[in-house]
C-alpha cells in the first residue's frame, strides 16, 4: 500500500470526511482490520481564508508547496489537496515534489462522463465557480459544459459555506436555499450537479436534486484508494 500524503486543514470539517472515506475504502478492499496509509499536514484555516479573500494567491502557493515538500519528506508516495478551490495552485504543488497530486476535478470528471452526462452544474466558493481554474479543466480536459449559478445564487452558496459549513453548522434553512440553487441549475439544462466544495457534501446529497449529484470529496477519496492499492 502506497501512503497518501493529505494536504488539509482546509477546512478540517472537509478532512475529517477525506480520512474517514480512506480507511473504509481500505478497509472494504482489504479486510476489516485494514486501514489507510496515510500523512495529513493540516493548516489553520483562518490563515488560510484571509489570504484567499486577500487575494494571496502567491504566498497561498507557497504555504502549499511547502506542505507538499513535508509530507513527501515524510514518506508521501502521492499528495491530495482536500479542497476544490486550493486546485488553483495545483501547478505549484507539482512543481514542488516528485511525488504525483492526484487532481480532484479529474475523478469527478470521469464519473460523470462515465453517466453519458456532459452537461453539468457546479456549485463551490467563489473562486471555484468564477474563476477557470477549475471550469477550465473540466471543459479542456474532459469535454465538460459547466455553468455556474448566476449571481446572486453564488453569493448565497459561498456565504453558507464559509459562514456555516466550514464551521460546523448545518442549517435547514440553508439546505432549503441549496435546493433552491440546484433545481434553477437543472432548469437550465444541467444534467447533473457536481458538489464542487468538499464541506458541501455535509448539506445536501443525491435526494436534493432532481439530477445525479457527484460529491467531489467522496469521489476524490476513491480515487486516492485506488491509486494507493494499485
Amino acid at each position: 500500500m502506497r501512503t497518501i500524503g493529505l494536504i488539509g486543514g482546509m477546512s478540517w470539517e472537509s478532512s475529517a470526511e477525506y480520512y474517514r472515506i480512506l480507511n473504509e475504502g481500505v478497509r472494504d478492499a482489504l479486510g476489516p482490520t485494514a486501514s489507510a496509509r496515510c500523512l495529513l499536514w493540516s493548516f489553520d484555516f483562518s490563515e488560510i481564508e484571509k489570504l484567499q479573500h486577500d487575494g494571496q494567491w502567491d504566498a497561498l502557493g507557497e504555504k502549499l508547496a511547502d506542505a507538499a515538500q513535508r509530507l513527501e519528506a515524510a514518506g508521501a508516495d502521492l499528495l491530495l489537496i482536500c479542497t476544490n478551490t486550493m486546485h488553483r495552485l495545483a501547478g505549484a504543488v507539482e512543481a514542488a515534489v516528485s511525488i504525483p497530486l492526484l487532481h480532484i476535478a479529474d475523478p469527478t470528471a470521469e464519473a460523470i462522463r462515465a453517466q453519458g452526462l456532459t452537461k453539468v452544474g457546479l456549485l463551490g466558493t467563489a473562486f471555484t465557480m468564477e474563476q477557470d481554474f477549475y471550469k477550465g479543466r473540466l471543459t479542456e480536459r474532459h469535454g465538460l459544459d459547466v455553468i455556474v449559478p448566476e449571481a446572486e445564487d453564488r453569493a448565497t452558496v459561498h456565504r453558507i459555506i464559509y459562514q456555516e459549513l466550514v464551521a460546523g453548522q448545518v442549517l435547514e434553512a440553508s439546505r432549503e436555499a441549496y435546493r433552491a440553487v440546484i433545481a434553477r441549475l437543472v432548469e437550465r439544462g444541467a444534467q447533473a450537479i457536481i458538489l464542487g466544495c468538499t464541506e458541501i457534501m455535509l448539506l445536501v446529497g443525491p435526494q436534493d436534486s432532481a439530477v445525479p449529484v457527484f460529491d467531489t470529496t467522496a469521489l476524490h477519496a476513491g480515487a486516492a484508494v485506488k491509486a494507493a492499492l494499485s
